[in-house]
């Protein structure tokens, strides 16, 4: 397998880097590693790598920020999630935003490799049961009508909803969707007044009846 793709790692964690780039080494050139969102994407648009394999979670924000920065600047590059995350919120999210795979760091070190290579090549890479979440997610976009009262909701608001309906504090949402915890509660008041829920229990119990978590 010639070493000709240039790879980018984005991972905040030292010793995980190392060992996906030992993972790699035999197969593909690895031009930068960043453990950081705002690092990230410098490296990516220095280098200009045929391949992003990036976390999903990282301290300063996310995959997705990273991906969407990288877009917005005009580089042309393949992005693959490399996650222990098996969320489906997770797996949406970074998809959504533009990744082409998204496999879990339970994953064997040479079918990294094949998904690495794949991404390259430009095949979509995903572990088995994440597959499944795409393809119910992406359906249900297609499908299902727009609810009457989620449309009173903003975007933002709407990825505020979610994150509060699956029990998260407003400091893990806030670190996630980089923006201030004040932010946070001003989005939530609204969710709550506009869906005319009282708190939080009431707002998982409207977001599983309307099918949302």
């Amino acid at each position: 397998m010639p070493v000709a793709w240039k790879v980018v790692l984005v991972d905040d964690h030292k010793l995980v880097r190392a060992g996906v780039k030992a993972e790699l080494a035999d197969s593909v050139n690895v031009v930068g590693e960043a453990e950081d969102v705002s690092e990230a994407i410098d490296i990516i648009c220095d280098t200009k790598p045929d391949v992003v394999l990036l976390d999903v979670h990282l301290p300063s924000g996310t995959g997705a920020d990273v991906i969407l920065a990288v877009l917005k600047a005009g580089v042309e590059t393949k992005f693959l999630a490399l996650s222990v995350s098996d969320d489906p919120a997770d797996v949406i999210a970074v998809i959504r935003a533009g990744a082409r795979g998204y496999v879990t760091k339970a994953i064997a070190g040479e079918d990294l490799v094949d998904a690495v290579v794949r991404i390259a090549e430009g095949d979509a890479v995903f572990s088995p049961r994440l597959a499944g979440f795409v393809i119910d997610a992406f359906s249900a976009s297609v499908v299902q009508p727009h609810d009457p009262e989620l449309d009173l909701l903003s975007p933002r608001e709407q990825e505020v909803m979610r994150l509060l309906a699956r029990g998260y504090a407003y400091k893990e949402i806030a670190r996630r969707l980089t923006i201030s915890i004040k932010t946070v509660e001003t989005h939530a008041s609204a969710v709550l007044r506009k869906l005319q829920v009282s708190n939080r229990n009431e707002l998982t119990r409207w977001a599983s009846k309307h099918k949302i978590v």
